[in-house]
């Protein structure tokens, strides 16, 4: 028999050897999930699909990305048609557009802050975000917040499938169906997030630029229109009330992002700087966040001087960029692209999301990541459809909900970290992320989201429920749901916490 030797010595025959050896590594299973993750394994293997996304990554197993990757996977995520849609919400409120801008500004940035926090436990503990939690929450109730999670990304995801299939409706002159736009925004996201970290991580590099180019475009086609002289239509009470409900909308939107935001940052080197993490998410999230909000906030004090861009508003957001963009013809073009860009929030919600439902208990760990995706994606569809007449409502119910349970979240895992670990990741046992006996037991952590909850429903100010203390300020009531939750989470957290540590031991 002649062997072919090749350059390094070896000849084809040991090189398929080998090759057979690695492939019969994976023995075929038996079972549904046990076979799909075998090829889960296989594709892994060939295309980087991310099979064990769950497993805390070691320091000597990291591949960071890109640095600036921290900024721009937010802004890609934040600079869409779902944050320019939220700056329609100032007018809806009856506020002026000198009194909607700053609290856009601020109340972005506050809620990006509680996400740049929550990303520097990422890099030191290479757990994702529901992982994390499980020190401060315990293991069981962390399934609390792994559910939460999905809900939220669901939400999310839906927010721009909607966005984006009107949009796709205005694009075709109506012969594309909003059902139909939901179907198409949607599929291309799930295309991307199968793949997994590095190819969410690798589009969202990029698809910021292309959103920021459109927008600025849009500036300067509409930004003269801005009435900056047009006057609130509510007073007294009622606009304080208004007031408070707008930064609790604004303020969930950016600070929904803390109970994901270290998925996305496990493959970072351990000694990364903390303050680095911090600066590049915070401003990662908000400068975009503003870009959007503010361009939405200036077109809306325009609808009242001007009839034609009030009407193509009331058709849905993509009729109102139509009307707005000249010529026709490239105005189309323009929401292709943002309809495009859209896709940079569902590639993360869909992952995030698949990530949170494994989390959930033990047994759906068991549950491949790729079916997760698969029914993350089937739920989005759902609800994206249900709800695609109704934007603006999901928008004011959806993101103030956001901020409820996230204000809650962020103060028992910050509270946790400096109180009783003294701000040192030396502290946490991190292989033990995935051992019940060796967690919290969870009494404090759960306990205190509860109180956190009860301040919830006092404070909170939605289209179907208004909090009995919320109800109380102005006409249309004021959302204080955020304050209430950050005080009754912390004041519980400690004692509870102190007595768990004493009496439990962990």
């Amino acid at each position: 028999m002649e062997f072919k030797t090749l350059e390094d010595g070896t000849t084809v025959e040991s090189k398929q050897a080998t090759a057979s050896v690695e492939e019969q590594s994976l023995v075929k299973p038996q079972g549904l999930f046990a076979r799909i993750r075998y090829y889960e394994e296989l594709l892994d293997r060939k295309l980087g699909v991310e099979s064990h996304s769950l497993d805390r990554v070691l320091p000597e197993n990291r591949q960071p990305p890109n640095t600036l990757a921290m900024a721009f996977i937010w802004a890609s995520a934040t600079m869409n048609l779902s944050c320019f849609s939220t700056g329609f919400m100032g007018k809806e409120f009856g506020l002026s557009l000198g009194q909607t801008i700053p609290i856009m500004i601020c109340a972005t940035f506050l809620g990006a802050c509680l996400t740049g926090w929550c990303a520097t436990m990422g890099p030191g503990t290479g757990l994702r975000q529901v992982a994390i939690s499980r020190y401060s929450f315990g293991f069981y109730p962390s399934s609390i917040i792994a559910a939460l999670n999905v809900i939220e990304q669901l939400g999310w995801a839906s927010v721009s499938c909607i966005t984006g299939g009107q949009a796709l409706r205005a694009v075709s002159d109506g012969h594309i169906s909003m059902i139909v736009g939901v179907v198409i925004v949607a599929c291309v996201s799930l295309c991307f997030s199968f793949f997994g970290l590095k190819a969410v991580m690798t589009i969202e590099q990029f698809i910021w630029m292309i959103a920021f180019v459109v927008f600025i475009i849009i500036y300067g086609e509409s930004a003269h229109h801005a009435n900056l002289s047009d006057p609130p239509t509510v007073s007294g009470m009622t606009r304080s009330g208004n007031v408070l409900s707008l930064i609790s909308v604004i303020y969930g939107s950016s600070a929904s992002w803390c109970s994901i935001v270290s998925d996305f940052y496990v493959h970072y080197p351990v000694n990364t700087s903390k303050v680095k993490v911090f600066i590049y998410t915070t401003l990662g999230i908000s400068l975009p966040t503003c870009i959007g909000m503010l361009l939405g906030a200036c077109i809306a004090s325009a609808l009242d001087e001007n009839p034609e861009w009030a009407a193509a508003y009331d058709e849905g957001i993509g009729e109102i960029l139509q009307t707005i963009i000249y010529p026709r013809g490239f105005s189309k073009f323009l929401l292709v692209l943002l309809v495009l860009c859209g896709i940079g929030m569902n590639c993360i919600a869909i992952y995030a999301g698949a990530l949170s439902a494994q989390l959930f208990a033990k047994p759906f760990q068991k549950i491949p990541r790729i079916v997760w995706t698969l029914i993350v994606f089937a739920c989005i569809l759902v609800i994206g459809i249900a709800g695609r007449d109704h934007l603006l409502a999901v928008l004011d119910n959806f993101l103030s909900l956001l901020g409820y349970w996230n204000t809650s979240f962020f103060v028992i895992l910050f509270t946790e970290h400096y109180f009783f670990r003294n701000g040192n990741l030396a502290n946490y046992d991190l292989d033990a992320w995935n051992t019940p006996s060796k967690l919290p037991a969870g009494y404090a952590g759960l306990t205190a989201f509860l109180c956190g909850a009860a301040g919830w429903i006092v404070g909170m100010d939605e289209t179907y429920y208004v909090g009995a203390l919320a109800r109380k300020i102005g006409t249309d009531g004021g959302d204080i749901a955020n304050e209430l939750a950050l005080v009754f989470t912390s004041v519980s957290y400690i004692p509870l916490r102190m007595l768990e540590l004493k009496y439990i031991g962990r």
